[in-house]
């Protein structure tokens, strides 16, 4: 099995930053892609960032600009660093891996448990 616990989330006043960590772990061979949605009460999962094994990101283009994803490949770990936060980015954060190599011809796709960002003054 393959889980991703993440870890940073909180209470942050606007303008403020957070970071947020996602660590893999369990029995996997690889994993190319990993990145972040969120969820807002009331609104679709969007992907906020994701990175490749080789360091191509990707943002949705309401956090270009702030937020920052970076990763350790041999910690199988992807960061966010989250900054000018806007109240509007409160949510729940989500890890996620969609193509986990778990075997030589076996792929999985992982998801965290999620971890709440709230910006509020």
């Amino acid at each position: 099995q393959v889980q991703l616990v993440e870890s940073g989330g909180g209470l942050v006043q606007p303008g403020g930053s957070l970071r947020l960590s996602c660590a893999a772990s369990g029995s996997f061979l690889s994993i190319n892609t990993m990145g972040w949605y969120r969820q807002a009460p009331g609104k679709q999962r969007e992907m906020v960032a994701d990175i490749t094994s080789s360091g191509g990101t990707n943002y949705v283009d309401s956090v270009k600009g702030r937020f920052t994803i970076s990763r350790d490949n041999a910690k199988n770990t992807v960061y966010l660093q989250m900054n000018s936060l806007k109240p509007e980015d409160t949510a729940v954060y989500y890890c996620n891996a969609p193509k986990v190599r778990t075997t030589l011809y076996r792929f999985s796709e992982v998801w965290g448990q999620g971890t709440l960002v709230t910006v509020s003054s």
